[in-house]
Order: C-alpha cells, then sequence, then structure tokens
C-alpha cells in the first residue's frame, strides 16, 4: 500500500468513528418544504406557469438539516433551537425524530412562527420559494431555556455546532453564554456563519462561509488567487480562531489555519444538481471528523467529500457513511 493508499485509509477510518462522537447542534431551525411537479400550460391570468403537483415532501432545514446529516453519519445528536406553537413545529418535530435527533432543545416561543421555506420545483427547476419566518432576536427567557439545555448535555458531548441563518437565536450574548459553558473542555467549535455576524465567532474553532459570504463581510470582491490569499488570512487574524474554510463552489475549498498554513481543496463532485443544504454538509462533517481526532486539513478533506455527495441529490439531501467512503474510495 503506498502512501496515498495509506492517507486514504486514514480518511476511512476517520468517517466509521464518526458513530462514536455525539454532537451539540445549537440554532436557527427551519421547516424545509419541497413540492414537486411539472408545468404543463401557461396560465391565463398571468404569465406564469401553472405546476400540476405530483408529491409534496417535508425535511428538516438549517440547523436542523445539519442535526439530521450528522445522526444519518452515525454521530448522537443533541439539537437546540426555537419553534413555533404551529404545525410547522409539529412536523419538523416529527421529522427529526424519524432520524434520531433529540429534539429536548427546541423551545417553544409564545407568538413566534417556525420558520419555513417552501419550494415549487417543476420539471427538475425551482419556480418559486416562499419563506415564512420570524427574524427577531429571540427572548431572554427563552435564550435561558436554551441555554439550560445546553448546560445540561454539554458535559457528554465532544463537539458543537453554531448554525447562524440569521433568525434571531444566534447573538453575541448566546455565543458568550456558550463559551462559559464550554469552560476549559478543549471542544471543537464551528460555525456556519451569518455575513452580519462574523465578529460575534472570535473564540470559535473554525468558521465555513462560502466565497460569496466572505465578500460581503470584507466588502471586496474575490476574483484573484492573491484577494482571495488576502481575505482568508485576513478573517483569521481578525477572529483569532484556529481556522477558516471558504467552500468555493465548483472551485472546490480553502482552508486557512492560524499557523499559516493554505490548503486548496480541489472539488470531487461529479455533477451539481442542487446545492441546497451542502454547507450545512460541511460544517456537520468537518465538526464530526474534528471530533474524531482529525487533523484540521484530514477534516477539511472529508468534508469536501461530503459536499460532493449531497450537491449531486436533489433537495435537501442526507448522506451516510457508506456514501461517503465511497466517495472517498475505501470501504
Amino acid at each position: 500500500m503506498d502512501k496515498a493508499e495509506r492517507d486514504l485509509e486514514h480518511l476511512g477510518q476517520i468517517v466509521k468513528a464518526f458513530s462514536n462522537v455525539r454532537i451539540l447542534v445549537i440554532g436557527d431551525v427551519i421547516l424545509d418544504e419541497f413540492v414537486w411537479g411539472k408545468v404543463s400550460r401557461i396560465s391565463p391570468e398571468a404569465p406564469i406557469p401553472v405546476v400540476r403537483v405530483s408529491s409534496e415532501t417535508c425535511v428538516p432545514g438549517g440547523a436542523a438539516n445539519v442535526a439530521a446529516n450528522l445522526s444519518n453519519l452515525g454521530a448522537s445528536v443533541e439539537l437546540a433551537g426555537v419553534i413555533g406553537k404551529d404545525i410547522e413545529a409539529r412536523t419538523l418535530k416529527r421529522e427529526l425524530k424519524l432520524r434520531n435527533v433529540h429534539c429536548g432543545g427546541l423551545v417553544v416561543e409564545n407568538g413566534r412562527i417556525t420558520t419555513l421555506k417552501r419550494r415549487i420545483i417543476a420539471d427538475s427547476q425551482q419556480v418559486v420559494r416562499m419563506d415564512r419566518e420570524a427574524a427577531e432576536k429571540i427572548a431572554v427567557k427563552t435564550m435561558g431555556k436554551l441555554l439550560d439545555y445546553c448546560g445540561k448535555v454539554i458535559s457528554n458531548v465532544d463537539g458543537i455546532i453554531i448554525s447562524d441563518y440569521g433568525k434571531g437565536v444566534v447573538t453575541k450574548e448566546l455565543v458568550r453564554e456558550l463559551r462559559k459553558l464550554k469552560g476549559k473542555r478543549n471542544l471543537p467549535v464551528a460555525v456556519d456563519p451569518k455575513t452580519s455576524h462574523f465578529d460575534i465567532y472570535r473564540w470559535v474553532t473554525v468558521i465555513t462561509p462560502n466565497c460569496s459570504e466572505v465578500e460581503q463581510n470584507q466588502h471586496f470582491a474575490i476574483d484573484t488567487d492573491r484577494m482571495l490569499l488576502n481575505a482568508g488570512r485576513k478573517l483569521v487574524k481578525s477572529l483569532a480562531c484556529d481556522a477558516v474554510l471558504i467552500t468555493r463552489g465548483e472551485e472546490g475549498m480553502s482552508l486557512f489555519e492560524r499557523s499559516g498554513a493554505v490548503t486548496h481543496i480541489p472539488t470531487v463532485a461529479r455533477e451539481v444538481y442542487d446545492v441546497t443544504g451542502a454547507g450545512d454538509t460541511v460544517t456537520g462533517v468537518l465538526t464530526l471528523s474534528l471530533s474524531c481526532g482529525a487533523s484540521m486539513r484530514e477534516a477539511a478533506v472529508i468534508s469536501n467529500y461530503a459536499a460532493g455527495v449531497v450537491v449531486g441529490k436533489r433537495g435537501t439531501a442526507l448522506l451516510n457513511q457508506k456514501e461517503l467512503m465511497g466517495m472517498i474510495g475505501v470501504t
């Protein structure tokens, strides 16, 4: 067995260890609804397609999708987030339980609605997306309940993921209190960030923005390798985190570490069908890998393989160990 084969085998061993870890996911939970159909004619009422509906599916989205992916990869998952007292919340909890996600950290806030993203898809093309959401900051009492739950489970978890979709759950105060709860435990803490919130993530292990989010945060276009290097290094320094993993679509990923090391990882996707939820998968697999003792570079490479699988699927897709091992090229 040569070095390349040994390296791949090592990555495979890390993936197999996913079943031994427990992860806490906290953030904005979303219900993703997909309405599938075909277009047969144009409406006589307006120049728009008429979609004949053939089926409808509901799946966990946002932080809930991160949790579902982790569970599907074999990990135990504790999910903390905020929901309303509505049918969407009941549907979301039902779908999470079917995926073996522990939902004890889902807090109901009176007067708040559960975030819903409804996508109308006809002939494999998304026609329109309708969002129903509340994006204001959660109440102080609600945050207290979230933190109480996190305090109960944090001694039994191996990693933490903060999934920020800008719906009011992830705040400076929440991140500060999570840091206190974490204490001196050397847990990897990964963030799928929101552009406007970058400054509150200074204590975390790694953040996983996409290229567009970095451009918005840094206020300049990343259209050359030099600009990419400048942006990545600047973020690592300003956030004082261990690493920044910038996802770049068809260009793959670029990992910037506090040590100064920069690793460009080319995409392994065979075809890109749908990028919905791909960022959730990257953050989840990265954290799982770090929790199993992988180096930052190894974790980034494994998450790149994971992204290569899910972008080839339709809708908010899940990934399992067998698929990931197959993409890596080991059994």
